[in-house]
């Protein structure tokens, strides 16, 4: 379990700073609309980030007998 935990931590960090990336580039461009949605998607990628992490910590501690 810590090891799809991690994995998934490492993609969704790795989409959370790309989506951040473009977002914040965007936001320059006053013509492009998609700010709204790149937010939305943004902030569910940083939900995913911290769950994932909470997970892979817990498992960690937690250890492969609970």
């Amino acid at each position: 379990m810590q090891r799809v935990a991690t994995r998934v931590f490492v993609g969704s960090s790795i989409a959370f700073g790309l989506i951040g990336a473009v977002f914040f580039v965007s936001t320059l461009v006053a013509e492009w609309q998609m700010t709204d949605a790149l937010f939305a998607v943004w902030g569910v990628t940083g939900c995913i980030v911290l769950s994932s992490l909470a997970l892979s910590v817990a498992a960690k501690y937690l250890g492969p007998n609970s």
